[in-house]
């Protein structure tokens, strides 16, 4: 589960490292720039709720597949052609295909887990891996082949697909039962829920906007050209997988809610520093703010279906498929701001939005039933034979 979570958000790495390409042979403004971002964002943030609402209600294990190859053929699409209205369709398609897979995926994954923090952290750095490596990978096949060798993209979600066929369907057979056992099994809290995707809004506005805009800022900032702007991103992402690995550790030994009020905390300086402080030094502080906004990733996730537990569709959809896509939705602004007074001043306010998150995390509880399947055996009467215990639910 965590390789299929890596061949998918690949396509959400693959958007932002597009866009210099298009910049460059198309001669985009920042405005049209960031509308590239929205188009990958906004349709995913529209639909996400609802694929997590039709997942809370059936098991369709299909769709993982399905959404994985949607969302790499958007990105194949993407580059032939000189219609910006056709690239912001093809790029939109990769949005909606990355909205459908996250619901029923990280369902099947928390099955997998059995309610574990650290291995759903597993699942969660797969996807983290998967964005780290787009910059990778996308830059030498465009720079080599211009934005018509994008048909090439689609490789990752073929193999996607082929690798985890037979565990998908392993595992919806498995979590079919578990649906069952778990009916029930504790009250939805809403308005904690509520304040958890408010922090999940900041985060995504944060880390959207910067992977939007970093590599155009490194080439600013940083002398060195396009490869300047490449660096940044795969900074920024690899900072992230290692934020990731970090959170489930972490949440065992202070627990969820504690760490991710830390983890936000240090985001403030860490962002200020990477807007602020000149040269070089931007590859460590994006390295630091990467890991500071990726050390919640998992915990949000777990967090959010904990919350929800009869709707773990939904909890997943928002946590961790609306965590990635929502923040789109800012980018045109922070475009829009950059083109009236330059970009640094444009990313700016996203310290304030950090800090934001900092403070509505601290309104947040932990859940009643707060165990890692890997601290100690769950009570022999609130487990049903092949199924997770219901308070992991």
């Amino acid at each position: 589960m965590a390789v299929g979570h890596a061949t998918v958000d690949f396509y959400q790495g693959a958007v932002p490292t597009l866009v210099p390409f298009l910049v460059a042979e198309r001669h985009y403004g920042y405005v049209a720039a960031s509308g590239i971002v929205l188009a990958a964002t906004l349709l995913s943030s529209i639909v996400q709720p609802l694929f997590g609402a039709l997942t809370d209600r059936w098991t369709m294990p299909w769709l993982i597949p399905a959404s994985s190859l949607g969302a790499g053929l958007g990105i194949a699409l993407s580059g032939p052609g000189d219609s910006y209205v056709l690239t912001w369709l093809a790029v939109a398609l990769s949005g909606i295909g990355v909205a459908a897979y996250h619901p029923e995926s990280a369902r099947l994954a928390r099955t997998a887990s059995r309610g574990s923090h650290v291995a759903m952290g597993w699942y969660s750095l797969g996807g983290n891996i998967g964005f780290a490596l787009a910059p990778v990978a996308v830059s030498p096949v465009l720079s080599s082949g211009g934005l018509d060798a994008s048909w090439w993209l689609v490789a990752p979600a073929v193999a996607g697909v082929a690798l985890t066929a037979s565990v998908i369907r392993s595992l919806a057979r498995r979590a079919a039962v578990e649906r069952a056992a778990g009916r029930g099994a504790g009250r939805d809290d809403w308005p904690v829920f509520v304040r958890l995707s408010a922090v999940v809004v900041c985060r995504s506005i944060i880390f959207v906007g910067l992977s939007a805009f970093i590599a155009l800022y490194a080439q600013q900032r940083v002398p060195g050209g396009s490869a300047t702007g490449s660096a940044a991103l795969f900074t920024l992402f690899a900072g992230g997988a290692v934020g990731t690995v970090l959170g489930g550790p972490l949440a065992k030994r202070w627990g969820r809610v504690r760490t991710l009020r830390a983890a936000y905390g240090a985001g403030v300086p860490a962002v200020a520093g990477l807007v602020f402080i000149p040269g070089p030094a931007l590859y460590v502080f994006a390295a630091l703010t990467a890991a500071a906004l990726y050390v919640p990733f998992s915990l949000q996730v777990t967090l959010g279906q904990d919350y929800l537990p009869n709707r773990v569709g939904t909890a997943s959809g928002v946590t961790l498929g609306l965590a990635v896509s929502v923040g789109g939705v800012a980018s045109p602004g922070i475009g829009a701001l950059a083109d009236l007074v330059g970009l640094r001043a444009a990313l700016a306010p996203l310290i304030a939005v950090c800090a934001l998150a900092w403070l509505v995390a601290g309104t947040l509880t932990e859940p009643d039933a707060d165990t890692d399947a890997g601290s100690g055996p769950a009570p022999r009467s609130a487990v049903e034979p092949g199924a997770e215990a219901p308070g992991a639910r």
